[in-house]
């Protein structure tokens, strides 16, 4: 429908149309062809410009008629025979008195605005189809750590999780929108595998952190023989307030909150480094057992901001209904 469109507008409208558009196109699936190495793409770029290679030597043609008319001519001009054969084939020239038929103005119109309404369609769908050149809209990724040796703590039996495990289930697609904030994508995403402090590097504790421009959320596991009903009565014997039980999947949850701490670095003109330890933003904290039988050990999951704002308590009862299930299974 298109090319027969383009064959209505006048020769000194389509074809300097087809150069532009075969020029665009075939630069710019040559660019993602290359930038991507893909062959396919970059075949159909060659098929573009070649396509407008073509319609760049009809036109300087075309230039080089108008301007020597005699010596296209001469060039092109048929032997006698050949000019018989024509004509006889081609019956009849037509006399002063027959009138040419002459293009078709309305026709021409028509096919100019349809050209010109594909063409911004085509812009229009191009967004979407396209991939985006932005790589700062991409999603950041866990950072791979598959060769550092873990401590002796993640060999025991039944084997602990690796913080890049815990990564992988906690840099979730849809995590922005459990939070709440759906157009957000993650700016930074690890995980660490490190074992609990004062245990002599006895207990494995991996965690992993995925921060977005408005929240921080944090997941961390911890392998010791605390339970989280002994958990719930340390916190409430320590006069902790916002101690809420919870279930979460079948296993024993509490939800408590803590300050998280600033670290404030100040060099001076003396050169000297250190500073105190101010108080942070408030968190929020998810703690799950480890399995419902809930014999030692729990997740937890903590969010926090800069500004200090948390989302509600569902938003981490939904991340944990969604992490958990992807976690590895501990194994021997």
């Amino acid at each position: 429908m298109l090319g027969f469109l383009l064959r209505l507008l006048p020769f000194w409208v389509r074809e300097p149309l087809a150069i532009a558009i075969g020029s665009v196109l075939g630069v710019r699936i040559m660019y993602l062809a290359v930038r991507d190495h893909d062959r396919v793409a970059a075949g159909l770029g060659v098929v573009f410009l070649v396509f407008t290679a073509i319609h760049v030597y009809v036109v300087v043609r075309a230039l080089r008629a108008r301007r020597n008319p005699s010596a296209v001519a001469s060039a092109d001009r048929p032997t006698v025979d050949e000019a018989a054969q024509f004509q006889a084939a081609a019956g009849p020239r037509p006399g002063p008195d027959t009138p040419e038929k002459e293009p078709n103005a309305w026709g021409q119109a028509f096919a100019a605005v349809a050209v010109i309404g594909a063409l911004a369609a085509a812009l229009w769908v191009a967004p979407h189809v396209l991939p985006s050149d932005d790589s700062a809209a991409r999603p950041a990724s866990c950072s791979g750590r598959e060769h550092e040796e873990l401590p002796k703590a993640y060999t025991k039996a039944p084997r602990a999780v690796t913080g890049d495990e815990l990564c992988d289930a906690l840099n979730r697609s849809d995590l922005a929108r459990l939070l709440g904030t759906p157009g957000e994508t993650a700016t930074a995403a690890s995980g660490t595998s490190n074992t609990a402090p004062l245990t002599d590097g006895k207990v494995a504790q991996p965690e992993a952190e995925v921060s977005f421009d408005t929240y921080t959320v944090d997941l961390s596991a911890t392998y010791n023989e605390l339970s989280i009903a002994q958990y719930v009565k340390l916190m409430r014997t320590g006069g902790e307030r916002d101690v809420a039980t919870r279930t979460v999947l079948g296993r024993p949850a509490v939800f408590s909150s803590d300050h998280t701490m600033k670290f404030k670095i100040d060099l001076g003109g003396g050169g000297s480094s250190g500073g105190p330890v101010e108080q942070g933003p408030l968190a929020r904290t998810l703690s799950v057992a480890l399995g419902t039988d809930d014999r030692g050990g729990y997740y937890e999951f903590t969010v926090w901001s800069r500004s200090g704002a948390l989302p509600d308590d569902s938003a981490l009862i939904s991340i944990a209904e969604k992490v958990l299930p992807t976690i590895p299974e501990r194994h021997s």
